[in-house]
This record gives structure tokens, sequence and C-alpha cells, in this order.
């Protein structure tokens, strides 16, 4: 069994069957959030929205790697938590230039939508979090879980927030300024999982060669 977050040196691998338990259990939760705020973002014409409901459609994929690679060597732990990287950089990418073509286009959110969906997805993101808060100092392939359910609860927030400067302003620019900060916590937190995970693979490497 992995040796447990705080004990020692030796990080949390993810061997351990409460963990991978609650893994499955976020997964199912992060999928369903997928489609329901995918769908209200299209239907409110909500930009931040979007950004929200790819944030979980990541953690999704973000967990079943997560649960694939528990158990195997560093190198393969490391490869996958540099892809979850990779994969948040690209989904910044996405939002950012998606969130320009709206600037051009700048049709207005649906503040009631907005706040609705993101009072649910916010419910579903502390849920999460708490499942996975004793978990969050483990190796680059658990910190990313921990990163991206952390990125999702702080999206939620935000998300409300603009729903009710949309409401309050009658403008659709709250809505696009969450949308590009929630970009910027996705290039953050993917710069965060590949610094650790290259971190760690040249700690393997050293201990091998020593």
């Amino acid at each position: 069994m992995g040796e447990q977050c705080g004990c020692g040196k030796a990080r949390f691998d993810g061997v351990d069957r409460r963990y991978i338990t609650i893994l499955w259990v976020v997964i199912a939760l992060n999928g369903l959030m997928f489609f329901v705020e995918m769908t209200a973002g299209f239907r409110g014409q909500s930009q931040a929205l979007k950004a929200d409901a790819l944030d979980f459609l990541g953690d999704s994929l973000t967990y079943g790697i997560s649960l694939w690679v528990i158990g195997k060597s560093v190198n393969i732990r490391t490869s996958a938590a540099m892809l979850k990287g990779i994969s948040l950089f690209l989904m910044a990418g996405f939002v950012l230039v998606s969130t320009a073509y709206r600037l051009i286009v700048l049709n207005s959110p649906h503040a009631f939508t907005m706040s609705t969906i993101g009072f649910l997805a916010l419910a579903a993101n502390l849920f999460s979090v708490m499942l996975l808060m004793r978990y969050k100092d483990g190796d680059a392939n658990i910190r990313s879980v921990w990163l991206c359910s952390r990125n999702d609860a702080v999206g939620n927030v935000a998300v409300m927030l603009a729903a009710a400067a949309v409401w309050y302003w009658q403008s659709p620019w709250p809505d696009l300024l969450v949308a590009l900060l929630m970009a910027g916590l996705f290039f953050s937190s993917a710069t965060q999982i590949l610094r650790q995970a290259l971190d760690e693979r040249r700690e393997a490497q050293a201990s091998a060669a020593a």
C-alpha cells in the first residue's frame, strides 16, 4: 500500500483502496457535470460556463488517467502527469481563442442560467474537494487531481460572481473576464504539474544512478 501524505518524505502514490473508490465517485460526478454545464453554457450563451464545463471534462480525463497509473513506475506516473499538464495548456488555449471570438460577437449571456448552474457545479466540486483534501500533497499524479478539483471550485465561485455582474450591468464583459481568468488558472496549474513531474523524474533517475 502506498505511503500516506505527510508520513515521512515519500509522497502518497495513490495505492489505497479508499482513494481509488473516491476517484471513481469523482469521475462520475465530473462527467455528469460536464454535460450539464456545457449544455447550459450553449443555451445561456455563457463563455464562463463553457470554460468551467471544459474543466469538468479535463478533470474526468485526469482522474481516469490517474486511476490507470496508480501502482506503476515513477516514469509512467510522471509521464501521465505531464500529459495532464499539457492538456491543461491546450484547454487554456481553447478558452482564450473562443473568448476572443466572443469579444467580436458579444452575445449577452443569461445571468439566471449562469447562477443556477454555477451553484450546482459549486456544490459538486466542494463535495469532490472534501473527498480529496487529505491527498492534496501526493506525488505529481495525485497532486494534479487535487489541482483540477480546486480549479473547478474556484471557477464555480467566479461564474456565480460573473452572473451577478452580468445581471447588474446587463453586460457580457464580466462573463468574458471570468473565462480569461479561468484560462490563466489552467496555465498556472499546468505549470505546477509539469514542474513537479519533471522534478520527481529527475529524483528517480538520480536515485537509480546512485
